[in-house]
């Protein structure tokens, strides 16, 4: 009874910090995954969600950096970004593609490496509600980790709510140096709800919603969907509210977020009305 009470708490730390969830998976036996292989698929699912929001945050920046630039009176601009980075512009009338190479070897970029290439497209539109960002990934690796996928977000200027927001449509393979391979699919919502207009990032609130599915190598599929929309204050580490709806192989549940507090704490729910208590880490 130890071993399962720790092994539950390494899971769900790790599945909260990113908001991923994996466990078992299926075989031709129904025999529970070693202890080893669970805990490698919640690594693997953690490091896929760091590399979708990672690569998220870079090209809204790739994007954001051109737009001002042109504001601006400037062709292009990539200023926010370190040497080993080389953006490259073709402009038709309101057609932009920004091709962004990394450097031989690769280039880190706060605290990650990237390598290959990432092909940005849309049509520009300075007072347009809305603007679609395709990318493309071109033996594209992620701290030695080959992504690979063509996907979109939209921008909207102001939602229903009169708040910025950003839909990413995810449909990305990740190969590990090992061999190792996971996909991730679904659609990301953020909402910018507090400190957009204010000049100060530690007053920045987001609510998050969404859905995605993880499907493994072995056939093991993993689905998650927010059904409150999960509260992101900056200055926190963790959720502060929200819940996750988890379909797993073998068992699902609600996890929860609480109503607010700035804490560490969360619950899980089993279908079965089993409730835990969990620690955040």
């Amino acid at each position: 009874m130890k071993t399962m009470k720790l092994k539950t708490k390494v899971v769900f730390a790790l599945m909260a910090f990113g908001l991923l969830i994996t466990g078992c998976t299926e075989n031709e036996s129904t025999e529970p995954v070693t202890e080893d292989q669970e805990l490698t698929e919640v690594v693997q699912s953690s490091e896929m969600d760091v590399m979708s929001a990672s690569l998220e945050d870079f090209i809204i920046e790739v994007y954001e950096d051109q737009e001002n630039a042109e504001a601006k009176g400037m062709v292009s601009s990539k200023a926010s970004f370190p040497n080993c980075v080389t953006v490259t512009l073709v402009m038709e009338e309101n057609f932009r593609e920004l091709t962004v190479d990394f450097a031989d070897g690769g280039c880190v970029i706060r605290g990650h490496l990237y390598e290959g290439q990432v092909v940005i497209t849309y049509e520009r539109n300075p007072i347009e509600h809305q603007v679609f960002l395709g990318y493309v990934l071109n033996d594209f690796y992620f701290d030695n980790k080959h992504v690979i996928g063509s996907n979109s977000i939209l921008r909207e200027l102001s939602n229903d709510n009169g708040n910025p927001q950003f839909t990413h449509t995810v449909d990305l393979t990740v190969v590990w140096p090992s061999g190792m391979q996971a996909s991730r699919e679904g659609q990301i919502i953020r909402e910018w709800i507090e400190g957009f207009d204010s000049g100060v990032f530690t007053d920045n609130v987001f609510e998050i919603t969404g859905y995605w599915n993880a499907t493994f190598v072995n056939g093991g599929t993993h689905s998650y969907e927010i059904v409150l929309p999960l509260r992101r204050e900056v200055t926190c580490y963790h959720f502060v509210a929200g819940s996750i709806d988890v379909e797993r192989t073998f068992f699902g549940g609600i996890l929860d977020y609480g109503d607010g507090a700035c804490d560490n704490l969360a619950t899980f729910t089993f279908t079965d009305g089993t409730v835990i208590d969990i620690i955040l880490n």
